[in-house]
């Protein structure tokens, strides 16, 4: 099947501040060299204390705007896709289109986790079937939620936010198709247990640790190895697409050593792996736009490419992309409007 809706853009944004892994391995109870063995991470950025995930998704959603050639009276959805809003409401796709003076558009969150992005996509897909633009945001500011002393998840996370433009595109090109699970009973492998209506926020909760983010990482792998490469075989079967036909595979970017192992065991033999993880760690929802950005913007990816995307992330979500590639080179400068301190409050 194919579609006239496809990527017209691409944007990122990451923040100012590197943490490199001498930085917060102390607190984690382990050594730099240790981290990067482990999961092939360097550094990672992190949010300066007035940015929140509305700032940075802003950011990123005008530099897409900008590569589009597009203002944002052009804008008729924001979907942003995050699971640390900058409140638990409103949403913080609100706060983004107000932010970018979008003020005709809709605006909608969606939380799954860090396979988000692919199912912001594909509902976002459907929006513009019948005309328009979407920006479709991940965006995540996870240094706000880490306990620096838990080494499961402290070394592995950082902030960013990543952007594309959806819109028609020639025939024949676009998002050929999507595929999206949810695994519910293994909701408990990753978490943030109090802030919500189940353990509302007290100071015992957070007395107790239980704001934090929480995550069992032997659990998550396991369930990558046993569920992601059966989604992939999946979409590509249900688009009549072979895997010679991939030229390009954009995944999450959990946790590099896992990542290589993945990608061998996907069998795309023609396949690019795509990775940011050394420089930015897991970014959230945000870690599959910042990933096609950067290749997008490195020249990496022509018009007519095949790129399957693979999100997978608390709940547990599964969200595969199929995208035959549509953008054209990026526009040349980068300059924005800074966000950062425009809506410290909501």
């Amino acid at each position: 099947m194919t579609s006239d809706i496809g990527i017209i853009a691409t944007g990122s944004y990451l923040p100012d501040r590197v943490v490199t892994n001498a930085e917060i391995a102390p607190a984690a109870g382990v050594d730099a060299a240790w981290i990067e063995r482990k999961t092939g991470i360097r550094e990672r950025r992190h949010a300066a204390p007035g940015q929140a995930t509305s700032n940075l998704a802003a950011i990123a959603a005008d530099r897409a705007l900008l590569a589009a050639g597009l203002s944002p009276a052009d804008v008729d959805h924001v979907v942003v896709a995050t699971s640390t809003p900058d409140h638990p409401q409103p949403a913080t796709a609100s706060l983004v289109q107000h932010l970018i003076g979008a003020r005709s558009a809709s605006a909608v969150d969606v939380n799954a986790v860090c396979s988000g992005f692919v199912y912001a996509l594909a509902m976002a897909r459907g929006l513009v079937r019948d005309g328009g633009h979407a920006l479709v945001i991940g965006a995540d500011v996870y240094s706000r939620i880490l306990d620096v002393r838990d080494r499961k998840t402290a070394i592995l996370f950082g902030d960013g936010a990543g952007a594309v433009v959806l819109g028609a595109v020639p025939a024949g090109g676009g998002v050929i198709g999507t595929r999206l699970r949810g695994h519910g009973a293994d909701h408990r492998l990753i978490g943030v247990r109090a802030g919500g209506s189940r353990v509302p926020a007290s100071v015992r909760s957070v007395l107790d640790g239980e704001h934090y983010f929480r995550m069992d990482g032997r659990g998550v792998r396991e369930f990558v190895s046993g569920h992601v490469p059966a989604a992939i075989a999946g979409t590509l079967r249900e688009s009549g697409l072979p895997a010679t036909a991939v030229d390009h595979l954009v995944p999450h970017q959990a946790n590099g050593v896992m990542l290589r192992e993945l990608g061998e065991a996907l069998d795309l033999p023609n396949a690019t792996l795509h990775l940011t993880v050394d420089r930015f760690a897991n970014t959230g929802a945000a870690s599959v736009p910042i990933t096609l950005d950067a290749a997008h913007r490195a020249g990496a990816l022509d018009v007519g490419d095949l790129v399957l995307l693979a999100g997978f992330g608390g709940g547990m979500n599964l969200g595969v992309g199929l995208c035959r590639w549509t953008a054209a080179p990026p526009r040349s400068g980068t300059a924005v409007r800074n966000h950062t301190s425009a809506l410290s409050h909501g």
